[in-house]
């Protein structure tokens, strides 16, 4: 293959409740796009549900939803699939991401990591919000990890995750505003270092609900928006930009593009008008 073409979708939060059913709709739209474009696979990058940890049915609808696409797909858990991650500064999080959750993921998302070759790439999917945990699966993961950038053997490597890494550098401060956003200390600057020593050309991730496209170092960054609401700035900074969408890829031996779309007909679905 010497052409690999992948849509990343993130942030559907889809619930059967008809409460979201805005949500819903911006997923249908999405769906049509996909089936109008055929990539070669599709990656939901996390928060596929409204509220998986207290709410199972939402996992399922989820399922069902992304199993009427007509291409395949790999999922990353997002914090509103298995919970958040615990932080150096700020308020513990009202759930945080354990083994149940991960397993209850696990058990109808198949994986909540993943790595593939196409186009003489290596991609790695990672679970980011069991990072800073201390559970088993974290640590289980970081030596996952470490054997599959080695086993890259030279292809280029993206990555793909739910929480950036950071917003402008490795060490951009974490405040009790902003710790939640991104990865957390100190188990950012432990990725950080181990990615600098791979060909790590892409890190893709979502959880922030705007689009955004920068490259630190020889790293391109690219946050996929919410495919299903925004979030408005009476609650959120703008940082990059607040609509809905979605992000295409084209791999080829050693280079890749970046599309950034909105599939039609799919709407700006306010975050107030969810929560009221």
């Amino acid at each position: 293959m010497t052409e690999f073409r992948l849509t990343q979708i993130s942030d559907t939060h889809l619930s059967r409740s008809s409460r979201f059913s805005r949500l819903t709709e911006n997923f249908h739209r999405v769906c049509e796009h996909i089936d109008a474009v055929r990539p070669d696979l599709v990656i939901n990058s996390g928060d596929l549900t409204w509220d998986g940890p207290t709410n199972r049915d939402d996992l399922a609808y989820a399922r069902d939803l992304h199993a009427a696409l007509p291409v395949d797909c790999r999922y990353l858990p997002g914090n509103h699939d298995i919970g958040d991650n615990p932080t150096i500064v700020g308020k513990p999080p009202s759930h945080r991401a354990n083994e149940v959750d991960r397993d209850a993921f696990n058990t109808v998302f198949v994986e909540d990591r993943w790595q593939f070759e196409a186009a003489g790439w290596r991609f790695i999917g990672l679970n980011s919000l069991i990072m800073n945990t201390g559970i088993a699966s974290e640590l289980e993961q970081r030596d996952w990890l470490v054997s599959q950038l080695s086993g890259a053997n030279g292809k280029p490597i993206a990555l793909f995750l739910h929480k950036p890494l950071f917003l402008h550098t490795p060490e951009d401060p974490e405040t009790e505003g902003t710790a939640i956003r991104y990865v957390p200390q100190p188990v950012r600057a432990e990725l950080v270092k181990l990615f600098g020593a791979h060909d790590v050309r892409l890190v893709a991730s979502g959880h922030v609900h705007q689009r955004r496209d920068f490259t630190f170092g020889r790293t391109r960054h690219v946050w996929a928006p919410s495919a299903g609401f925004v979030i408005p700035d009476s609650k959120q900074e703008v940082i990059g930009v607040k609509e809905t969408g979605l992000v295409e890829y084209r791999f080829r031996p050693d280079s890749f593009e970046v599309r950034h779309v909105r599939a039609p007909g799919q709407i700006d679905v306010s975050l107030e008008e969810l929560i009221g």
